[in-house]
């Protein structure tokens, strides 16, 4: 079972930890990121970041908007650091555990495809979290097959 469990159970969310974690650190270390996204940001704003910051009294936003990010890149690594620890310990041999894991992870990624299509439906970042979604949806169906 431990094989079934490593395999098709824990493998996907690993790999949904570590696209978390990576996407978490490119905010972290881009010298701009927020041009990361920056076609749905300047539709979002409607206007592109040159003219945004080329207002007068606009000429600290981009460390602002540095700063903002750096604690975005933080918590989204930290989120996907905390999760993909937690895939590793015995405990996921539980099913109760699971259990908590699947409604935590499901949680952040469903919530986060809705306000995505809400806020910044022309992002890139929908594309990945479809992919984060569709392997947490084999790996939750996996889950569900396992004995206790």
């Amino acid at each position: 079972m431990d094989k079934k469990i490593n395999r098709f159970v824990k493998l996907p969310l690993i790999i949904i930890c570590v696209v978390i974690c990576i996407s978490g650190l490119r905010w972290l270390i881009n010298e701009e990121p927020w041009i990361l996204d920056q076609v749905a940001n300047e539709e979002r704003l409607a206007m592109t970041f040159n003219e945004l910051f080329s207002i007068e009294g606009n000429n600290t936003l981009a460390a602002y908007l540095k700063q903002i990010y750096r604690f975005l890149g933080l918590y989204v690594f930290g989120t996907g650091f905390v999760f993909l620890m937690f895939s590793k310990i015995d405990l996921f041999n539980h099913r109760s555990f699971r259990n908590r894991y699947f409604i935590a992870l499901g949680t952040l990624l469903f919530s986060n495809i809705i306000l995505a299509y809400f806020w910044i439906p022309s992002s890139h970042f929908i594309y990945i979290m479809w992919g984060a979604i569709l392997l947490y949806l084999i790996s939750l169906y996996n889950h569900t097959k396992l004995e206790n």
